[in-house]
């Protein structure tokens, strides 16, 4: 749906959202709830998700709740309540009045699927975060569920950004080493100006933006919200675009591509994805493209 802002109107709040979820200032919790009455489902969604964040760095959990809560339940579009959802989450034994109406949710078969599958989750975390509270447990590991010491809650932020215990950090440093040393082996296809990339299509995609002049980044890591780290295939930082080439069809492969799609968009990226269908007609697909964000070949 279009938003009934003027452009320019929405794109400035939508850069203010973005711009307060990654200040990391709970001070500016206030300002991300008005913004939610803003018309256009873009802001309300980077909005409720900058609340999600602000929480994390302290943030009023109760005031969040307030102004989260009618979101998720009655939020314009669907992705809206579902970063709603999320952002509840976040506020653990503050929202646990939010668990019944959440378990409605997660039930309503009107609902999409992944609205009613983040409510379900969310309900769960935040009755464990409640019962947390009462145990004065502060932290749990995200992958065993293990209580965490305040010792592996900071070894495993600071490394991670997540909340591990240490035998759940070992092994996931563990697998994210390995799979780092098997990208650079994979790393077999070498591009015209030198660039070793992992399959053909990531290699007509390079010697393109060289033909074309444009300078690129491939593979790098960038940490594009405070949780995830992201290695995009390709970066083009003169024009602040990124490009990913999806070309496997497994379902993991497809489980991992819909997250990553949804972190590009989650945090308003300029993303442009490539298919292998895409491939013959690569240059007309790029050029076009690349032009709604300033490209003029």
């Amino acid at each position: 749906m279009k938003s009934p802002m003027l452009p320019k109107d929405h794109q400035a709040a939508v850069r203010r959202a973005l711009e307060l979820g990654r200040s990391g200032d709970p001070a500016k919790l206030p300002e991300l709830v008005a913004m939610l009455r803003l018309p256009s489902n873009e802001v309300q969604r980077l909005a409720v998700s900058a609340i999600g964040k602000l929480v994390e760095f302290g943030a009023d959990a109760e005031a969040a709740v307030a102004a989260l809560l009618p979101m998720a339940l009655h939020g314009r579009h669907p992705q809206t309540q579902q970063y709603a959802i999320r952002a509840l989450r976040k506020c653990g034994a503050a929202a646990k009045g939010c668990v019944p109406d959440l378990r409605d949710l997660a039930r309503n078969p009107t609902q999409r699927d992944y609205v009613r599958a983040a409510a379900a989750t969310a309900a769960d975390a935040i009755e464990q975060a409640a019962k947390d509270a009462l145990a004065g447990v502060k932290h749990r590991c995200q992958r065993c569920g293990a209580a965490v010491t305040a010792e592996e809650y900071a070894r495993s932020h600071q490394q991670f950004q997540r909340s591990y215990c240490d035998r759940c950090f070992d092994e996931v440093f563990l697998e994210r080493r390995n799979f780092e040393i098997q990208v650079e082996i994979n790393k077999t296809i070498e591009a015209c100006d030198g660039t070793l990339v992992q399959s053909e299509g990531e290699r007509r995609i390079a010697e393109w933006l060289t033909a074309h002049g444009i300078a690129y980044r491939y593979d790098a890591k960038f940490r594009i919200i405070a949780e995830f780290q992201i290695r995009p295939d390709f970066y083009l930082p003169e024009l602040d675009v990124y490009i990913e080439y999806w070309g496997l069809d497994t379902p993991q492969y497809k489980m991992s591509m819909y997250k990553k799609q949804m972190l590009y968009q989650q945090e308003g990226k300029r993303l442009i994805s490539v298919y292998p269908q895409d491939l013959p007609g690569l240059d007309v697909l790029l050029t076009a493209k690349l032009r709604r964000y300033g490209y003029f070949p």
